[in-house]
């Protein structure tokens, strides 16, 4: 009786051994080394993707990312999984523009270069139908080497925004009479355009925000009804006018601002910069400051400000309901650098909003992409957050641009 156990027993182990041969092991996502609050963790979906920009998420979980560098001749990268178990399985590439904008909507799929807002037409599971034959949205914007991406927000009234950066820093070299900025008619601003039609030039659209140094982070906010937009501050400050600043003051400001935008809106660049020690805004150096003098009040004052030199370069309002309440219509932000005065920085930032606008102060709510001590350094930074996504899920994507990753935040209060 024991040996025919005995010998029962070995038939089924040899056979669950070679059931467990000829099925390979799943492969589990891996996991993110981030700081992040009790409740959340991180994965990494995907890596080594180059120089990796904004990214989209379409209901059905397909996650889309603009290259700023092509990778095997291609800028855009669609990444799926298809069988649902947390890690991607299928990758489609398409596209020969570099970029960084990138959207996705029940119908199409919106990317732009430097100078073209492109679009592509999807199917009902929110795949693109032709890649090789976007239709042309707008084309012709301003793009120099410095500063060119062409971010992308579309509202519920299918207008789309596209921010276009200034190439110069404090307009000086531009400017013929000390006075104005002759720049400000094609950059350093927000145009508005229609999101269904083709072709598009500046002449078509209109400029619904002037004054605005570098947008790379805007997003549209449905609780206010209203458009927020980060702007990169200058620089420059002690290296073209040492009778006025040194170093650390160059270090410390200018802030880089949050602002909520209604049509007309200006914000001030080039005349004015804002300190966010004093809450003023300081006339430029370029135009007659010194670091004391007050700019003009008919600027636009920022809704929250952020220490210098973070760069802000994505912003989404969380809608999901996976994060608890305290995220919902929050804004969560990508700093794609980090302060002197801090010490901080390659994170993904946290700021409360109630009714629409910010309540209580910023926090950290993602750390550690760099994968150094930002204080004592002993090395380059290993990522840089650059892009935000929602998932249908709720969850939080972000993309890097240094080693082309992408992570997927999620929260489970249990664990």
């Amino acid at each position: 009786m024991f040996k025919k156990i005995v010998k029962k027993t070995s038939v089924l182990a040899f056979v669950s051994a070679c059931l467990a041969c000829s099925s390979p092991a799943k492969k589990e996502p891996k996991t993110a080394k981030l700081t992040l609050e009790p409740g959340f963790s991180a994965t990494v979906i995907a890596d080594s993707l180059g120089a990796a920009r904004h990214i989209a998420v379409s209901q059905q979980g397909d996650v889309y990312v603009k290259l700023n560098n092509l990778k095997d001749g291609k800028g855009i990268y669609c990444l799926s999984d298809t069988d649902r178990d947390g890690t991607i399985d299928k990758t489609v590439a398409f596209g020969d523009y570099t970029g960084t904008g990138i959207l996705v909507d029940q119908k199409y799929l919106y990317a732009s270069s430097n100078t073209t807002v492109y679009r592509y037409k999807l199917d009902q599971n929110q795949q693109v139908t032709d890649v090789d034959h976007p239709e042309v949205i707008v084309k012709g914007l301003v793009a120099h080497a410095i500063d060119g991406a062409k971010p992308l927000v579309i509202d519920k009234e299918r207008n789309l925004y596209v921010a276009v950066a200034s190439y110069s820093d404090a307009c000086a070299d531009e400017t013929k009479d000390g006075k104005s900025c002759p720049l400000l008619d094609s950059v350093a601003g927000i145009w508005r355009f229609d999101a269904d039609k083709l072709n598009q030039e500046y002449s078509d659209g209109e400029q619904y925000a002037t004054g605005l140094k570098g947008v790379m982070g805007f997003a549209w906010n449905d609780v206010s009804n209203s458009l927020y937009a980060l702007q990169h501050g200058r620089g420059n400050f002690h290296e073209k006018f040492p009778q006025y600043f040194d170093a650390t003051y160059s270090a410390t400001y200018p802030a880089e601002t949050l602002y909520e935008l209604k049509k007309g809106a200006d914000a001030g660049w080039p005349y004015i910069y804002y300190d966010h020690i004093r809450h003023k805004k300081l006339l430029a150096p370029e135009f007659g400051g010194d670091g004391k003098k007050e700019g003009d009040s008919k600027y636009l004052e920022p809704a929250l400000a952020f220490p210098a030199h973070l760069g802000p370069n994505a912003m989404l309002f969380y809608t999901g309901t996976m994060f608890p309440e305290k995220y919902r219509n929050g804004a969560f932000i990508a700093f794609h650098n980090q302060s002197p005065e801090l010490h901080k920085g390659f994170c993904v930032a946290f700021v409360p909003f109630k009714n629409g606008k910010p309540t209580g102060n910023w926090e950290i709510f993602a750390d550690d992409f760099a994968g150094i001590d930002l204080k004592n350094p002993t090395g380059p930074s290993q990522h840089k957050p650059c892009g935000l996504a929602q998932g249908p899920d709720g969850a939080l994507y972000v993309s890097d641009d240094l080693q082309g990753t992408i992570y997927k935040i999620t929260y489970n209060a249990k664990g």
